[in-house]
């Protein structure tokens, strides 16, 4: 469950996220497993008031000051358990209260606008244009702010929902700041092949406007 949190009522960016299609997934086990590494190394990478932790089921939660750091998270956790896990991933503004003195229990708009993004993603995925929807964003105070990040997000999800297996591994390792030359060695193939991937596949483009958003306050 989330960790102690202060500023009773603060507003904040919440991140809610399930995993796709869990219920097909043999080794329930293991895949608890790998979604609290993929959790784990996140909360490494990116700071939260909250840090990201599993909690009832197939749902994760996590708390940021910024939605340039949930945006962030978000898109980190998709790489990290990709493939064969995939995640929808909701991240809601507003005010959150907790309900008890632990910091445990909260409740609030910015969860409940979190919670309607989720369920924004499972409902527009299930169009055949928007099948690789998996974020979105909900509660900004300006309408014109929510449109232009989903716009975003949505053209990010498509764009990595038709990468193949190895541009995706590319994408994570140079999100994470990992050379061409060191992906190319793993990889085994040589660095010209990497960048062919890299423009090939939109990489490029993904990361730009994963900059863009992240810096977002």
């Amino acid at each position: 469950m989330l960790q102690s949190v202060t500023n009773k009522g603060m507003a904040s960016y919440q991140l809610l996220g399930d995993i796709v299609n869990s219920r097909a997934v043999d080794d329930r086990s293991r895949l608890h497993r790998d979604v609290v590494g993929a959790l784990g190394a996140v909360n490494a990478e990116v700071s939260g008031i909250d840090g990201l932790d599993v909690t009832v089921g197939d749902e994760f939660q996590g708390r940021y000051r910024t939605l340039g750091a949930a945006l962030d998270a978000a898109l980190r956790i998709r790489l990290h358990l990709l493939p064969p896990v995939d995640v929808r991933i909701g991240i809601g503004y507003g005010a959150v209260e907790n309900l008890d003195d632990t910091g445990r229990l909260q409740d609030g708009p910015g969860w409940w606008a979190a919670r309607e993004a989720i369920e924004g993603v499972e409902s527009s995925a299930r169009r055949a244009g928007l099948r690789s929807l998996r974020t979105a964003y909900r509660g900004a105070a300006e309408p014109a702010t929510e449109a232009s990040v989903n716009a975003a997000l949505v053209c990010q999800d498509q764009v990595i929902g038709s990468m193949p297996e190895r541009p995706v591994r590319i994408l994570h390792r140079l999100l994470l700041g990992d050379t061409q030359a060191a992906i190319a060695a793993d990889e085994g193939v040589s660095p010209s092949a990497v960048s062919q991937q890299v423009r090939a596949h939109g990489i490029g483009a993904i990361l730009h406007a994963h900059d863009l958003l992240k810096g977002m306050s």
